[in-house]
C-alpha cells in the first residue's frame, strides 16, 4: 500500500493587518507556497537542546527516535537542534491519537489535518478548499498555552508507523523537507518549538516559532 502523506504551513504575520498565506502538500496533487514571518533568533546550542527536557516531556521509543533523528539531521546540515515543546507535544499526541482513533472521512473529502468531534476541541473536517484552517492555526494555543500558531507535517504509514519510515518520506518530499531544514521559503526560519506524535499509522510533527511556556 502506498504510502500517504500530507502537510499543512500555517502563520499568522505580527502587527495590525494579518496578510496569512498557508500551504498544503498532497502526494502528486498539490503544491503551495506560504509567505514566512519575522526571524528569531535560536542561541541554544545543538548539544544542549537534545538533552533537555527528558524528564518534563513523555515520549515513547519511537517518538523520542523521530525526534532524535529530525535533529541528527538538521546537524548534519549545520542547523541547530529545535527545543522539544512540552505544548507542542501534547498537541502532537493528541492529534495522532484522534487520527488513529477516528480517522477522517476521507469519502467527504476530510484528510489528515482534520480533527474529530470525539475531544475537548474544535473539530473540523479539514478540505482542499482550506475553509475550515482557522480550526488548524488555533490548536496550539486551543489546547496549550503556547503563545503562537503551529505547522503541522503529517505522515500515513499503510503499515504500522515508525520513525525511520516517516523522516524518509518527509525527506522525499520537497515541500516536508524546507520545513524541517528551513530551506526555500522557510530559510528565515529559527524553530523554537518542536512536538512530536506517533500512534498507529500516523505520525505529526508540530513546529513553531514562538518559545514554549511550559517548558
Amino acid at each position: 500500500m502506498h504510502t500517504i502523506f500530507y502537510i499543512l504551513l500555517w502563520a499568522s504575520l505580527l502587527l495590525s493587518a494579518t496578510n496569512l498565506t498557508y500551504a498544503q502538500q498532497r502526494i502528486k496533487t498539490e503544491r503551495q507556497g506560504l509567505k514566512p514571518g519575522p526571524q528569531r533568533t535560536n542561541t541554544q546550542s545543538t548539544n544542549s537542546v537534545e538533552q533537555q527536557q527528558s524528564a518534563s516531556i513523555s515520549l515513547s521509543a519511537e517518538e523520542q527516535e523521530l525526534y532524535r533523528l529530525v535533529m541528527e539531521y538538521r546537524k548534519s546540515k549545520g542547523l541547530p537542534a529545535i527545543p522539544l515543546s512540552k505544548s507542542m507535544t501534547f498537541v502532537a499526541q493528541t492529534h495522532a491519537h484522534d487520527l488513529a482513533e477516528n480517522p477522517p472521512n476521507s469519502a467527504a473529502g476530510c484528510n489528515m489535518h482534520s480533527w474529530s468531534d470525539k475531544g475537548n476541541w474544535k473539530p473540523c473536517c479539514y478540505t482542499d478548499d482550506h475553509a475550515q484552517a482557522a480550526c488548524m492555526w488555533e490548536k496550539p494555543r486551543e489546547l496549550t498555552k503556547y503563545p503562537g500558531y503551529g505547522f503541522e507535517v503529517s505522515y500515513w504509514s499503510g503499515g504500522k508507523a515508525n520513525a525511520a519510515g516517516a523522516l524518509a518520506a518527509w525527506k522525499g518530499s520537497s515541500g516536508h523537507n524546507q520545513v524541517i531544514i528551513n530551506e526555500g521559503i522557510w530559510a528565515k526560519y529559527n524553530w523554537q518549538a518542536i512536538g512530536i506524535g506517533i500512534v498507529g499509522q500516523y505520525a505529526v510533527m508540530w513546529f513553531g516559532k514562538e518559545e514554549d511556556p511550559e517548558q
